[in-house]
């Protein structure tokens, strides 16, 4: 049997994503994600205009030799647009095998190594009695791991944080801004920042929460990759004393060699890498053991294939999985990445933030939650499949994700 058909479905059920549709010839269907925040109409001409005809005819069972093919055959390697293209055809084709095969993923991936996933949920709040309310609800649904953000002092907004949201309502936070009264945005909204402010602010909001939430809360944080790193090394120190589950994006992570600046002056374990797609952009972090958990999302980093090689990689060195889970990514990527968890050894914690109720009715998943923890389910394949009719319904709307700026006007990052 062969590839037969390739399509690309752009849709927009309350936010963009890009979903890749294979079919074999004998009528197979399999779903890839290559939703890329902001950017996503790149990847849908990549997939549409270079990638889609190259496929057809090909052999589906032939996954590891099609993603080195994608990989290196087109000369120009890497990249978010390549890899999220990459990913897409490779998360189709592992659906193809699994449901062909009558089995959920993971089983093709070695079987399950636990019965469920750990998720952390996003707490946030302009101010700490909003964030302690959020606190209390995640714990009250049974969640046992929270990451914490928190508005700064001075700042109007911060990127990160919901500042619609009422005190007790669920984190409810899309990043990516579109014009007023839903309409396609036409230019990047900018967010103001203040790394001192910030630097000040951080501990004493992680002390409120320990004291009132107790040691037994696994506690996150995300930097935005908005401090140098001998700021980063400064806030791990400072955060020290109130045992971080991880402290994430400290630093821009393109230059790996930053991170050994922040291991000398702190034990606080570091996550990173949801920006990275390829298992070069870790190299020297892993095999220097410079990171504790890795952050990227199967959408981002190749696919199924392209994620387990990278995290078996990391499971040499003792360095656990972290995987990206924002609601950018679709439901398709998301169960892609519970398959990868049950399966691997080195499952740290999933990140997980609930789709909406239109996203979820426009891709029908069978992953489930119970009492702060996943699981991918038992249907064949990755398990999502897409409804194409209301699909359609939802056209794409340009969003882009906020620009950061220092207070004296220079762009920052975020």
């Amino acid at each position: 049997m062969s590839i037969s058909t390739v399509d690309v479905v752009v849709t927009s059920p309350g936010r963009n994503f890009v979903t890749l549709k294979i079919v074999t010839s004998d009528g197979v269907v399999g779903w890839g994600d290559a939703t890329l925040n902001g950017r996503e109409l790149s990847v849908a001409a990549y997939l549409r205009d270079h990638l889609a005809t190259t496929l057809i005819g090909r052999d589906e069972d032939r996954i590891e030799d099609t993603w080195q093919y994608l990989y290196r055959g087109a000369y120009w390697r890497r990249g978010p647009v390549t890899m999220a293209s990459i990913a897409a055809v490779d998360m189709a084709l592992w659906d193809i095998k699994a449901k062909k095969a009558g089995v959920p993923l993971y089983q093709l991936l070695g079987g399950a190594s636990r019965d469920k996933l750990r998720v952390y949920a996003h707490a946030s709040g302009n101010d700490y009695e909003a964030l302690a309310q959020a606190i209390r609800g995640y714990v009250d649904e049974g969640y046992t791991a929270v990451r914490v953000q928190t508005g700064v002092p001075g700042l109007d907004r911060v990127y990160g944080v919901s500042d619609t949201a009422k005190p007790g309502e669920k984190y409810d936070y899309e990043p990516a801004h579109r014009a007023a009264g839903g309409s396609a945005a036409t230019r990047p909204e900018e967010e103001d920042w203040d790394t001192p402010a910030y630097l000040r602010h951080v501990p004493s909001i992680f002390e409120k929460v320990r004291e009132e939430f107790g040691p037994e809360l696994r506690l996150l944080h995300d930097g935005h990759h908005r401090m140098s790193p001998i700021e980063a090394a400064r806030l791990a120190k400072s955060l020290e004393p109130y045992d971080l589950f991880w402290l994430e994006d400290v630093t821009p992570g393109e230059d790996q060699e930053a991170f050994r600046l922040i291991r000398q002056h702190s034990t606080t374990p570091l996550a990173t890498g949801e920006v990275f797609n390829s298992v070069y952009d870790y190299q020297t972090l892993i095999t220097e053991r410079l990171i504790d958990y890795v952050r990227s999302a199967p959408t981002h980093t190749g696919g199924v294939t392209g994620m387990k090689k990278l995290l078996d990689f990391a499971e040499i060195y003792g360095i656990r999985s972290g995987i990206h889970g924002p609601t950018d990514v679709s439901p398709i990527g998301m169960a892609a990445a519970l398959h990868i968890d049950l399966a691997i050894h080195n499952f740290g914690i999933q990140e997980y933030m609930p789709h909406s109720e239109l996203a979820l009715e426009t891709f029908r998943t069978s992953y489930t939650f119970d009492r702060g923890f996943l699981h991918p389910g038992d249907n064949p394949g990755l398990g999502v499949e897409l409804d194409e009719e209301l699909a359609a319904r939802h056209p794409y709307i340009a969003a882009y994700l906020p620009v950061n700026r220092l207070l004296d006007g220079t762009v920052h990052d975020w």
